[in-house]
């Protein structure tokens, strides 16, 4: 039975931040993804911004995980400012009708509208997922600080190569935005996986970073011509997209992930593009355990 072709918008680390919120009124997904960094002190006022900001997504599902505003609140003064967890959870809760929900960790499977069956941890410790979201990084893959070291969790690396997903997102670290497929080296990884062991370099390939889209200090007055008309083009559309044969996979006997760092927010001023990918997912027999 052929897939149901299924097209997520990736976006992260918007920190409710008004000048640095994406254009996403010309967009439509099937799943929208948030994978963290709502708010930026996680004030009641910025959760109800960040809300907004989701409800304007052209997407019958969209999801979060929960991470934010776990801290117990004291004082009353803090209490006015950042609200009770409970209530933060609430807006949350509220907001379900127009199709965004709220994920604890563990393993969530959507019936999508498109008739596409999709798998979701927004935990990586559990097996064969369509998608897996969270905040960090992993280790190795677009995690580079711009003192250019590495940021992500080797554990996290290490369970993202045991389960091989479809695609796992993230962000966190604003100036590893950009997209990789990753080829993966034999059946199943090995015993202590690590991105030097694991990855087959020879068939991964990144499809855009902030590197191929910004002048760099030796590159060449054409490069860099060719590099701003590349933005404009993605700016003009609104998003970053990598091409199908990255999201497919160009030899089906090679064991590929999608891992897409989709902040936002950058280090300079303005925002950085969000990511609309299409990947192929089963069709749904049954209805799954929470609908779209």
């Amino acid at each position: 039975m052929p897939g149901i072709t299924t097209r997520f918008l990736i976006l992260s680390d918007t920190h409710a931040d008004p000048d640095c919120q994406p254009n996403l009124s010309s967009l439509s997904a099937d799943v929208a993804i948030h994978c963290g960094d709502l708010t930026e002190e996680s004030k009641l006022c910025e959760f109800i911004s960040a809300i907004d900001l989701l409800r304007g997504i052209n997407a019958p599902l969209k999801l979060k995980k929960i991470a934010e505003a776990a801290c117990p609140i004291e004082s009353d003064l803090v209490k006015k400012e950042f609200g009770d967890y409970d209530e933060a959870r609430q807006l949350f809760t509220n907001a379900k009708e127009a199709g965004i929900i709220l994920l604890d960790e563990g393993r969530h499977i959507f019936t999508l509208s498109n008739g596409a069956s999709l798998a979701v941890y927004a935990s990586p410790y559990t097996p064969s997922p369509h998608a897996e979201m969270g905040f960090h990084p992993p280790r190795g893959v677009l995690d580079r600080t711009d003192t250019n070291q590495r940021a992500g969790c080797e554990r996290l690396f290490a369970e993202v190569a045991r389960a091989r997903p479809k695609m796992h997102c993230f962000g966190h670290i604003h100036e590893g935005w950009g997209a990789k497929p990753v080829a993966w080296r034999g059946m199943t990884a090995t015993d202590e996986p690590f991105h030097f062991t694991d990855v087959d370099n020879e068939r991964s390939d990144t499809f855009e970073t902030l590197a191929s889209l910004k002048a760099g200090k030796w590159d060449s007055t054409k490069v860099i011509d060719q590099k701003e008309k590349k933005l404009e083009t993605y700016r003009a559309q609104g998003y970053c997209t990598p091409s199908s044969s990255h999201t497919n996979g160009a030899e089906d006997t090679v064991q590929q992930t999608l891992f897409v760092n989709a902040s936002i927010q950058g280090l300079e001023e303005g925002s950085q593009l969000p990511w609309l990918v299409e990947i192929e997912l089963s069709r749904a027999v049954g209805n799954g355990d929470e609908g779209s």
